[in-house]
């Protein structure tokens, strides 16, 4: 194998757009190329709320892993479309409360899995471990977490700003329930996705300029589609709220368009 195929960089291209890095770029990251800025700085002047909604995403798992590894005691998390690294990581943020928690990460993108080395770190009492697999194939992420993660012990599962790339509801759904199936009573489902409501309705023009200008194509969804998600489970307050609004203790003045709720398997 050669390193270009170990590392995936035949398959980086440099002249179409791509999410992780555009999202990178607007949490201020740096990995990321000219052609991610342009499309980033052309989808911020359609929509100028754009970075809050990454920044708020970001701020929302901190949030939730915070409260799962610490008041919830889960010591397992499932991370899938975990993007580029930036700063606390969901390993960083669960290891930094209870130490031997085990964390694996979940993507396809060749960009990211050129920086797995970056998010495969972790505490000597824990686990942290990426796997290179679609989220389309719930069944290949299945069979690869193991044996890191224990799936008859609880665990929370991450799909943060993932199903929005799923661009067909019923098998974005499917996908969720076939692996909400497969892990046990106690398991947490959070999901954060992009809605046009919220005040989200100018978003409509700059997702139509994302799909003719980058990939992976996107797609936003009313409250009742995200809530189809969360079928079967208990959700947590607040429930379905702005992602910037969960939990935020009262500190947040900014509605961003992009759902967040955390749902518990009964």
């Amino acid at each position: 194998m050669t390193q270009s195929e170990d590392t995936g960089q035949d398959r980086i291209r440099t002249d179409i757009a791509h999410n992780a890095r555009v999202w990178n770029y607007w949490l201020g990251g740096k990995d990321n190329y000219l052609i991610d800025r342009q499309v980033g700085d052309q989808v911020t002047g359609m929509y100028p709320s754009i970075g809050q909604v990454a920044r708020a995403d970001r701020a929302f798992l901190g949030r939730v892993v915070s409260l799962l590894a610490g008041e919830d005691g889960v010591r397992q998390f499932l991370d899938i479309g975990t993007g580029l690294p930036t700063v606390d990581n969901t390993h960083e943020v669960a290891q930094r409360i209870a130490p031997e928690s085990r964390v694996v990460y979940v993507d396809n993108d060749p960009i990211v899995l050129t920086h797995a080395r970056a998010l495969l770190t972790s505490t000597p009492e824990g686990r942290t471990e990426y796997i290179d697999a679609d989220a389309h194939r719930p069944a290949d992420i299945l069979r690869a977490v193991e044996p890191t993660l224990d799936l008859s012990r609880p665990v929370a599962v991450m799909m943060l700003g993932i199903l929005n790339f799923i661009l067909d509801t019923d098998a974005a759904t499917s996908i969720v329930h076939r692996i909400m199936d497969a892990v046990p009573s106690g398991s947490y489902l959070v999901l954060t996705h992009p809605t046009l409501e919220l005040g989200g309705e100018g978003n409509a023009e700059a997702m139509a300029f994302w799909n003719e200008n980058a990939t992976p194509p996107i797609t936003a969804r009313t409250r009742t589609e995200f809530a189809g998600f969360l079928a079967g489970l208990d959700v947590l307050e607040p429930g379905i709220v702005s992602c910037a609004r969960w939990r935020d203790g009262g500190a947040t003045t900014v509605e961003v368009a992009q759902f967040g709720a955390v749902g518990r398997k009964r």
